[in-house]
């Protein structure tokens, strides 16, 4: 299951971004309208785009937003870089101001490639001394002429109105080793033929009627590989096992059911978690194993980040809130102190005061998202885990969790 491309519409106002962003998305997701300042919180739609994938195209307000109002909507267009895989960044009127040179540099500076759109051709074209400006100014970005009112007069069932743009897009995600296969988890792991067994709980945390997404990611890796996946419960493990002419090649399961499924399990057979899995494919798979160290050395009043990448309504059966901080508080005999950060909410201003961070699996969130929060961590110093490493550790069973990836680094 391939993760989805972050891609921000970004500009000064009244550049076309909204109407952009509703052709892209092929629906009136954004509200469009010549008054300055119309969008103002950030604006997603999923969209399947051929020859990339699944995108995620983020409309954004103007990045040239005046007054209090407009200085906070300045603020969160800022906050959305660090979040994106790519952007497009739209001009018009053979203007490129000083405030689009900034905002340039911005996406420079933080690794974000984009292309240049200069919208609203029809009205006034590019001029040749403007591309060349641009050309020479951004080596690396493809220069796209366009309009938006004349790409609508194109629609029909032959003709996709943003072909060139998406032509250019993909070109730049293809250059930037954006749109290539993603890491699997299990491969080197479990190949054809193999069993794998997953072990998934319905507890009070399970979502009504379904699989949390680890679970469907790593059954579906099981079918790309030709693996074959079984799914029990820790209940019906031994059954499942007995059930078998040979071991299985590898038991994933929920991190919060180590310590039952590896009685169950015979040492001989790998066994890991769905979130180490995720360690191992999306990235700061060996930051994690040497931020796990790190617990080992927490003291009384010791302050522990926790960073959730979902937002949940939180219960007493929450992992991160609950079972985890009392897990550690019992394997540590220390008091320990938590702190909380959900979804894609900033990192605190100041990170110095934590002894250790812990990262969920991040499967809902891109590689890119997870990695600008876990490589700001590191490069200030700060240990880094996950919660399953954290969990198999507080089990007593992390350099068996940690086995089955250990052997393909």
């Amino acid at each position: 299951m391939s993760q989805e491309l972050h891609i921000g519409l970004f500009g000064r106002r009244n550049q076309g971004k909204s109407s952009l962003f509703n052709l892209l998305t092929g629906q009136q997701v954004s509200i469009v309208s010549e008054n300055p300042g119309t969008t103002t919180d950030p604006v997603k739609k999923s969209c399947e785009v051929f020859g990339i994938g699944k995108c995620v195209f983020i409309d954004t307000a103007g990045f040239d937003d005046a007054g209090q109002l407009g200085t906070k909507r300045v603020e969160k267009t800022l906050e959305m870089v660090s979040r994106m895989d790519a952007g497009i960044l739209l001009v018009s009127g053979n203007a490129f101001t000083e405030e689009d040179k900034a905002f340039a540099r911005y996406l420079q500076d933080a690794g974000v490639p984009f292309l240049i759109v200069h919208n609203k051709s029809d009205e006034i074209p590019l001029s040749a001394a403007s591309r060349q400006m641009l050309q020479k100014s951004y080596p690396a970005c493809t220069v796209l002429d366009f309009s938006v009112k004349q790409a609508l007069l194109k629609i029909s069932p032959e003709e996709y109105p943003c072909q060139a743009l998406a032509d250019a897009l993909k070109d730049l995600l293809d250059r930037h080793g954006l749109v290539r296969e993603p890491v699997r988890a299990l491969e080197g792991i479990a190949g054809q033929g193999d069993v794998v067994i997953l072990v998934c709980p319905v507890d009070a945390e399970a979502p009504k009627d379904r699989l949390i997404l680890p679970q469907v990611m790593m059954a579906r890796q099981c079918l790309d590989l030709h693996a074959m996946p079984f799914l029990c419960q820790a209940e019906e493990l031994p059954a499942a096992m007995s059930g078998l002419a040979a071991d299985p090649a590898l038991v994933i399961t929920d991190s919060q059911a180590f310590k039952q499924v590896a009685r169950l399990v015979p040492d001989s057979v790998s066994l890991t978690s769905f979130s180490i899995c995720l360690a191992r494919q999306k990235g700061h798979f060996e930051d994690y194993v040497r931020g796990t160290e790190a617990l080992s050395r927490l003291e009384d009043g010791s302050r522990i980040l926790m960073l959730e990448s979902c937002t949940h309504q939180v219960n007493c059966h929450d992992i991160g809130r609950f079972k985890l901080p009392a897990a550690l508080k019992k394997a540590t005999g220390k008091d320990l102190s938590f702190a909380y950060v959900s979804g894609l909410d900033p990192l605190p201003s100041s990170v110095d005061s934590f002894a250790i961070a812990i990262q969920c699996g991040g499967c809902m969130v891109s590689n890119r998202q997870l990695s600008a929060r876990v490589g700001r961590l590191v490069k200030a110093g700060i240990p880094v885990c996950n919660y399953g490493m954290a969990l198999a550790w507080c089990s007593g069973i992390f350099s068996r969790a940690i086995r089955p990836f250990v052997r393909t680094l």
